[in-house]
């Protein structure tokens, strides 16, 4: 199959990660990389062994068919817009926007172009998470009924060498951490009808105790504690706490309860991870995890799948309207907090299709 161009545009903590990941991809066609920052740029290229480019040498290249926009999330929707503006479809990380009404643009914008768009987080393709999608299109746990999603820690300040876009607006644990849960429960259990939540900011700042950083105080303009109900159009109510501002806790990432049993899944932010299973009545047991991508990060899986999609002329699954759906819920906790009131979501969206099993040595199936 002829390989699909690919520029990235943003060099920063995660450019790493998509880069190891795609030498596992052999249709992904690595035009080169940018950044506004050259010298980072230059550095990554060294480091990957691949072409540094200018941002408009990418947009410029006729070989390059999607520009993986990796750039700071306030950033993602204009970046995005200029590569639909230069002809070529579209990858972002996550989240898609910061709001969902320039994300709602960016969409529009694709498809009056024919143009794709994707973006994270495709991490519910890795192995464990398909594997517990398959035990639940199976009927294991029977009619879903509910689940609950945490992401609780006291802060990226901690580890990140610069985190004071995660307190700036587009950030906060909702807009960081809420896309690995949410779309896995979207790809578990079908798409979010209503939303009800709290949303609170406990410090009006954050020291940083990270390298080069340490020492210094930065604002916070977000909520960094979220709290909240989604209730789902299959009838099923899952509770999600997503913060910032919390020292420990001892609850799982992910739960999806049933009438006939209970899945534990594996953490969101990775692919791999063990499946549990207690059957009503009995106890939780690993359940085998026999589907590809569960043994290590392959963080630009869903850029790959794009790519097989545009050669094979089908929907690719990490795609805007998944993103965007995501997006919606999310700014939603926050409108529920500030009106006190259940948000009703107005997009609705089909579960991506399943990871074939079929899939070898990074070649995707149709």
């Amino acid at each position: 199959m002829e390989k699909v161009g690919i520029g990235i545009i943003g060099c920063g903590n995660i450019s790493g990660a998509y880069l190891t990941a795609m030498a596992s991809f052999p249709i992904l066609d690595i035009r080169g990389v940018a950044d506004l920052n050259r010298e980072l740029a230059e550095a990554k290229a060294a480091e990957f062994n691949v072409p540094v480019k200018s941002i408009e040498e990418l947009f410029a290249d006729p070989k390059v068919e999607i520009i993986v926009n990796l750039t700071i999330p306030k950033a993602h929707v204009a970046v995005a817009m200029q590569a639909l503006e230069a002809g070529k479809h579209t990858y972002s990380e996550k989240p898609l926007g910061i709001n969902f009404a320039e994300g709602k643009k960016l969409a529009e914008a694709a498809k009056a172009r024919n143009l794709r768009i994707g973006a994270a987080p495709d991490t519910f393709l890795g192995g464990g998470h398909q594997t517990a999608r398959a035990l639940i299109d199976q009927g294991v746990i029977g009619q879903p009924v509910g689940g609950s999603a945490s992401f609780m820690c006291p802060g990226h300040e901690r580890w990140h060498p610069n985190p004071a876009f995660f307190y700036e607006v587009g950030g906060g644990p909702m807009l960081d951490m809420g896309p690995y849960y949410i779309t896995d429960l979207v790809n578990l259990l079908g798409p979010v009808a209503q939303v009800a939540g709290f949303a609170t900011t406990p410090r009006a700042e954050r020291l940083i105790t990270s390298e080069p950083r340490n020492g210094e105080r930065i604002p916070v303009h977000v909520p960094t504690h979220v709290a909240g109900m989604m209730a789902f159009a299959n009838g099923a109510v899952v509770q999600i706490i997503m913060s910032f501002d919390v020292a420990g806790h001892k609850h799982v990432p992910l739960e999806v309860y049933g009438t006939e049993g209970t899945l534990i899944v594996p953490d969101p932010n990775k692919f791999a991870g063990p499946v549990e299973y207690l059957k009503k009545g009995g106890e939780f047991e690993d359940q085998p995890v026999t589907a590809p991508y569960a043994d290590g990060n392959y963080r630009s899986l869903g850029v790959a799948d794009m790519a097989h999609a545009i050669r094979s002329n089908r929907p690719h699954r990490a795609n805007g309207d998944l993103a965007l759906h995501v997006l919606e819920v999310m700014e939603a906790f926050h409108t529920a907090s500030e009106t006190g009131r259940t948000v009703t979501i107005s997009t609705a969206v089909e579960r991506p299709a399943p990871l074939s099993q079929s899939i070898v040595d990074g070649r995707l199936a149709k």
